[in-house]
C-alpha cells in the first residue's frame, strides 16, 4: 500500500505514516514554546530583585515562592507560581552538581526531642544593614520553632535563648541536639563525651533536658537536618526582603509575630498544621518550675571611670557620677545590661549592638552638670537623648526661653532642676508643667514642680469629677509677686457647720 493509502485507512498524517515506517518508536514530543502574557509586565520587577540579591547575603536572597509571593502581596499579581518558577530558572540559571547525600528518615515521638542552632541574618536597623544572629529552637516532632535575634552568639546570648524558647513553648523537651558550640562546650572528648561548660550544665540542671552533641565539621549538620533546614526556609520566608526596625526589640516582634503566623502551614504532606501537631505535643513536653526561669545574666565587676561610665565588652555605659572611682556590679544580659550598687539597680541600659559605643544618660550627669552647667550644651548624654527622645521640643523652649530671660548659667540650672523632677514625676506631668511655666514666663523649677502635681491632680480628679466641680476643687497657682485674689473662709465654714451637725448627733 501506498503512503497515502495507509494515511487514508489509519486516519491520520502522511507525517506519522512515514515516522512509524522510520522507526517503530514514535519520536518524543517537543515541549512548545508558549508565551506567558500574564508574567510579562512583571519580567523586570523579578529581574530587578534578583540583581539586588547579588549584592546581599547569599542565604537571605529570594526563592522563587518567595518571588510569586511578594507578585501576589505587593502587585495583586495573577500569575501561576509554575510560571514564575519557571521564568526564575531561567534567569538564575542554576545548576547543582556533586554526589547526593542519602538521608534515612526519622520518626520523633512527641516531647522527646529538639533540635537549636543559630543562623546568620542581616536587618536594616535605624537604617544601617546589621549583621546579626537568630537563636532557633525546633521540636523535632511537631516542627514548632522558636526564633530570637540576638547581636551575637555569647554564652549570655546563647543561654537567654533557652529560656525565652521553653517560655513561648510553655514546656521542656527531654533531650536537645546542638552544634558543639564554644558556649556549650569547652572541649570535643572522645566520641560523643564532652567537656561541658558549667553555666551550660547550670542550664540543663534547671530544666533537667539532656544535650545529645553532633560530630563536629559538616557531617554533624545531617544530624540535626531539622533545625538546619528551618533557619534557611525562615530567612528566605520572612527576611527577604530584609525588614526594617528601629531596635533589636523590634527585629524580636517581628519574629514573634513570624512563629505565629507559622502555626498554619503544614509541613510537606503532615495532616496536621504545625500549631494543631504542636497543640498535640505540649502535654508531652516536660512542666517548667515553679521557681522562675534560669538567669542567663553573667555577673561581672567593674570599676566606673571618670567619665562615670563602665566599661562592659569594649562598650561603655553610664552610671551615677556619684559613683565614679568606686567598684560596681554589672548584671550582662543577652538584651540588657545593669549596674548594682550592692543588691540596687542603678543603671539599665539596652546593650550596643556594637563595641567601641558609648551608652549614656542624661540623668546620671545632672549633679555634676549643676555645678558645670557650661558643660550641658556640648554632653554626650544631652545629644543621646535628643536623638532618643527624651529631651523633646518642650524641653528646648524651656531651656532657650530660661536662658533668654535669666541668663546662660541661671537658664541652664533652671533646666537642670526640673530635668531632675523626672526623677520623681511622671514624664507627662513634667512636661505639662514646663509648658505652663512657658506661658506665664516663670521658669522656676519649684514652680514646675508645683504646676506637675497639679497636672496629676486634675488627672485623678478627671475621672471622678465633672470639669466644672474641678475649678473649684483645685486651688489656682498664682505667680510669685502678682496680685493674690482676697481668701475666702466659706469653705471652713461649711465644714465647722458639717462638724457641730456631727456632735449633735453623737449627743
Amino acid at each position: 500500500m501506498s503512503i497515502r493509502g495507509l494515511a487514508r485507512r489509519h486516519g491520520v498524517h502522511r507525517r506519522t505514516v512515514r515516522q512509524a515506517l522510520a522507526d517503530a518508536v514514535p519520536p518524543s514530543r517537543k515541549t512548545p514554546q508558549r508565551p506567558a502574557p500574564a508574567l510579562g509586565r512583571y519580567r523586570e520587577v523579578i529581574r530587578e530583585w534578583l540583581a539586588a540579591d547579588e549584592q546581599l547575603p547569599g542565604k537571605q536572597r529570594h526563592t522563587a515562592h518567595r518571588v510569586w509571593e511578594r507578585l501576589v502581596d505587593e502587585y495583586q499579581a495573577t500569575v501561576a507560581e509554575s510560571t514564575v518558577r519557571t521564568f526564575v530558572a531561567a534567569v538564575k540559571a542554576e545548576s547543582t552538581t556533586g554526589e547526593a547525600v542519602v538521608t534515612v528518615p526519622q520518626t520523633h515521638p512527641p516531647g522527646v526531642e529538639a533540635e537549636v542552632d543559630f543562623g546568620e541574618i542581616r536587618a536594616w536597623v535605624q537604617g544601617v544593614l546589621e549583621r546579626l544572629w537568630l537563636f532557633v529552637l525546633r521540636l523535632s516532632c511537631s516542627g514548632k520553632a522558636v526564633h530570637i535575634g540576638y547581636a551575637n552568639t555569647a554564652q549570655e546570648s546563647f543561654l537567654d535563648g533557652f529560656v525565652v524558647a521553653f517560655e513561648r513553648l510553655g514546656g521542656v523537651p527531654a533531650r536537645v541536639r546542638l552544634d558543639n558550640l564554644k558556649p556549650a562546650v569547652l572541649r570535643v572528648l572522645l566520641g560523643r563525651e564532652r567537656l561541658e561548660n558549667p553555666r551550660f550544665v547550670a542550664l540543663r540542671s534547671h530544666y533537667g533536658f539532656d544535650a545529645f552533641y553532633c560530630q563536629p565539621g559538616i557531617d554533624g549538620a545531617h544530624e540535626k537536618g531539622g533545625v538546619e533546614g528551618e533557619i534557611g526556609r525562615f530567612r528566605r520566608g520572612h527576611l527577604v526582603p530584609i525588614p526594617h526596625v528601629d531596635d533589636l526589640e523590634a527585629l524580636n516582634t517581628y519574629l514573634a509575630d513570624c512563629d505565629a503566623a507559622d502555626d498554619e502551614r503544614r509541613i510537606g504532606n503532615r495532616p496536621l498544621q504545625v500549631g494543631e501537631a504542636f497543640a498535640v505535643e505540649r502535654a508531652a513536653l516536660r512542666p517548667l518550675l515553679a521557681v522562675g526561669p534560669f538567669d542567663p545574666a553573667q555577673v561581672l565587676s567593674c570599676r566606673v571611670d571618670t567619665k562615670a561610665r563602665v566599661c562592659v565588652r569594649q562598650s561603655h555605659y553610664s552610671v551615677p557620677a556619684r559613683l565614679a572611682g568606686t567598684q560596681v556590679t554589672v548584671k550582662l544580659g543577652a538584651r540588657r545590661v545593669q549596674v548594682l550598687d550592692g543588691t540596687r539597680v542603678i543603671a539599665d541600659h539596652a546593650r550596643s549592638l556594637h563595641k567601641y559605643t558609648e551608652d549614656l544618660m542624661l540623668d546620671h550627669y545632672l549633679e555634676v552638670l549643676a555645678r558645670k552647667p557650661g558643660a550641658l550644651p556640648g554632653a554626650t548624654a544631652l545629644a543621646q537623648a535628643r536623638a532618643a527622645g527624651g529631651f523633646t521640643d518642650v524641653h528646648e523652649t524651656f531651656w532657650v526661653q530660661a536662658r533668654r530671660a535669666l541668663g546662660d548659667r541661671h537658664g541652664t540650672n533652671a533646666l537642670i532642676g526640673v530635668l531632675l523632677l523626672h526623677r520623681t514625676l511622671p514624664a507627662d506631668a513634667v512636661l505639662a508643667g514646663m509648658r505652663e511655666a512657658i506661658q506665664t514666663a516663670r521658669f522656676d523649677p519649684d514652680l514646675v514642680a508645683v504646676m506637675a502635681r497639679r497636672h496629676l491632680d486634675q488627672t485623678r480628679h478627671r475621672a471622678e469629677q465633672p470639669d466644672e466641680q474641678l475649678a473649684a476643687t483645685l486651688a489656682r497657682i498664682t505667680p510669685i509677686g502678682a496680685r493674690r485674689p482676697v481668701p475666702q473662709l466659706g469653705g471652713y465654714d461649711q465644714l465647722l457647720a458639717s462638724a457641730g451637725a456631727e456632735g449633735g448627733r453623737t449627743r
